[in-house]
């Protein structure tokens, strides 16, 4: 089968989450005899940060690492009726603009023969309603949702008829644990800032308890303020900026533990959604201790595969 993806970006990851995921559903579906084209905007502003930060290498890189993906890169103007025309599956994600989003569904609407979905991993569904009823997903065969909370907003708000739930996971074959490396520190999280979104939870979860217990430790991540930066420093932690997912494995296996901090709107809306770190984390065997979030659908273990702590006394002990 061909299945053609739609996406803000596969090649950069700065800032930009779903890249991870996407890349594992390209390898997995080549890796099961598929064919997989790939379009994304060529001044997507994950790119544009990434580039401007790290330079075009940053780009060869994800290439060089993931040398199957096949990516296609447009500027403003896009035949969508030639991108498709012989695509089995079509999977467009929700990083994309509505103006696209509407387009790809009025291509061929009347005589395709491709499945076409629409793909959500965000918590925008139940943050920026608004925004989300810009697109257009009448033409669309159904909506895959990251978490059961998802899927039901689309379907209680009418956006879509059909949705299924397509939970966020790692790809194990590059997410798994490195036995050859040696540990180096204690601690080390991976992750970004956000838009104060767990600024607090940040600093009761990772950056208080890492200071009062004196732990050697790691951080990575881009759109860190100041503040935070001089705060991790206070804590010891030790502030190195963006780096690529890939190599995420290595980073875990130098390290003994790491923790998850939800986003307070995963956290508190969208019970059942862990984002796909903690799979990463899971996948790569390093210890995890997590901030509260409900694993309402029964994804994992809870006191086997991860811990909770409730509260910032409890992330210490």
């Amino acid at each position: 089968m061909t299945f053609v993806i739609f996406c803000h970006s596969v090649l950069s990851d700065w800032n930009h989450g779903n890249a991870h995921f996407l890349r594992g559903i390209v390898v997995e579906l080549q890796s099961r005899g598929h064919r997989v084209e790939v379009f994304e905007p060529r001044h997507a502003w994950s790119v544009d940060n990434l580039v401007r930060d790290h330079g075009e290498d940053a780009l060869i890189g994800t290439l060089e690492a993931y040398p199957s993906l096949s990516v296609t890169r447009y500027d403003d103007a896009l035949d969508v009726d030639a991108a498709v025309a012989d695509a089995d599956v079509v999977l467009v994600h929700e990083w994309n603009t509505p103006e696209l989003v509407a387009a790809i569904g009025r291509a061929g609407a009347s005589r395709r023969r491709y499945t076409l979905l629409f793909h959500d991993t965000h918590h925008r569904s139940v943050t920026a309603k608004a925004g989300m009823r810009q697109y257009a997903l009448a033409n669309y065969d159904g909506v895959l949702a990251f978490g059961e909370a998802v899927r039901q907003q689309y379907l209680q708000d009418g956006w879509a008829a059909r949705s299924w739930t397509w939970h966020e996971a790692a790809d194990v074959r590059r997410f798994a644990p490195r036995r050859d490396v040696a540990r180096e520190a204690d601690l080390v999280w991976i992750g970004n800032w956000g838009d104060d979104e767990r600024s607090a939870e940040l600093h009761e979860f990772l950056i208080e308890p890492a200071r009062r217990l004196a732990l050697r430790g790691t951080v990575h991540g881009v759109r860190y303020p100041a503040e935070a930066i001089a705060a991790l420093g206070d804590a010891g932690l030790d502030y190195q900026g963006w780096m690529a997912n890939y190599r995420v494995p290595e980073a875990f296996a130098r390290h003994r533990l790491t923790v998850h901090v939800p986003r307070r709107p995963y956290a508190a809306a969208l019970p059942g959604v862990p984002t796909i770190r903690p799979f990463e984390a899971m996948a790569c065997g390093i210890p995890l201790v997590s901030a509260p979030w409900h694993d309402v659908e029964g994804l994992f273990r809870q006191g086997t595969d991860y811990l909770i702590a409730p509260d910032g006394a409890a992330m210490r002990r």
